[in-house]
């Protein structure tokens, strides 16, 4: 099982990563909303996971809002090399703490702006382009501003976020996509329907993905109600005296050479149980057995 990632293989500036990264949402408080509970954890959370080999941090300015960029940055600037940052545009949040689309060209390039600002860089490694529903911006619209500011040198490179397989094979035929963010874990694969929008899943779109060398990003691995206690992933973690958890993100990281996890915690105990699943090796057995 490899150890890295690369982003962008075939571009004048390939990424590389550590094959477990980790996810901000849940450094926010309550909702996605506000500041932390316990400022001094979240950003310790961030040191210690950069610490312990994490290479991959995934945010967006609509964590908190704002929040997760400010940690960040306060954390971790100025950012040690090979630290791969990657944020969303797409979407902003309302003061009732609804999740709405923020997806016409103005509104992403006011957003990037933002990015690069809270973050304090010059240009953004990797920015997820989040898909929210169309509604009256076309997808060809919304990633074109993209390219645009990719090509301004705003944007290193550019990737989709909660997209179906029709949306990325148009996005393919519109320039290099890097990465896919979609939802997926070993208990949810496919598309799901929350009270704030769909999430599309990423079994749909994984062979594509490997096809053109694809990373995909599976967020909310851990959200979602892992399978009950007498369940095939509860057999194997007792093999390996391991959480669900762990072994749902040791299934993520053997399911595929090009998944990179991003487990997100707001507890940094909980940080060091998700990075240890990384060390568990799954037998093709054990693969076949979870199916």
């Amino acid at each position: 099982m490899p150890s890295t990632i690369t982003i962008a293989p075939t571009s004048a500036q390939p990424l590389t990563a550590n094959r477990l990264g980790y996810g901000t949402m849940r450094l926010t408080g309550p909702d996605i909303w506000g500041e932390p509970a316990n400022r001094p954890e979240a950003l310790q959370i961030l040191r210690t996971a950069v610490e312990s080999g994490v290479s991959y941090l995934d945010t967006a300015d609509y964590y908190g809002e704002d929040i997760t960029n400010r940690l960040i940055r306060e954390a971790l600037y100025p950012y040690p090399a090979g630290l791969v940052i990657g944020t969303k545009v797409g979407a902003t949040r309302r003061p009732d703490k609804s999740w709405v689309p923020y997806n016409r060209p103005e509104q992403l390039r006011a957003s990037i702006d933002n990015n690069l600002r809270t973050l304090g860089q010059e240009q953004i490694q990797l920015v997820h382009l989040r898909l929210m529903g169309h509604g009256p911006v076309p997808l060809d619209e919304q990633l074109g501003a993209m390219f645009e500011m990719q090509q301004e040198g705003k944007i290193l490179h550019v990737g989709l976020s909660n997209v179906t397989r029709a949306e990325l094979e148009e996005g393919l035929q519109m320039g290099p996509i890097a990465t896919v963010e979609n939802m997926y874990s070993y208990a949810q694969r496919t598309t799901l329907n929350l009270p704030h929008g769909v999430n599309t899943g990423g079994e749909e779109v994984l062979d594509l993905c490997e096809q053109h060398q694809i990373p995909l990003i599976p967020f909310f691995s851990l959200l979602h109600a892992l399978p009950k206690a007498d369940d095939k992933i509860a057999e194997i973690a007792r093999k390996y005296n391991a959480t669900p958890a762990q072994i749902n993100i040791a299934w993520l990281l053997h399911r595929s050479p090009l998944m990179l996890p991003i487990p997100g915690t707001s507890s940094l105990a909980h940080l060091r149980e998700n990075l240890a699943a990384a060390a568990i090796h799954l037998s093709d057995e054990d693969m076949a057995f979870l199916g």
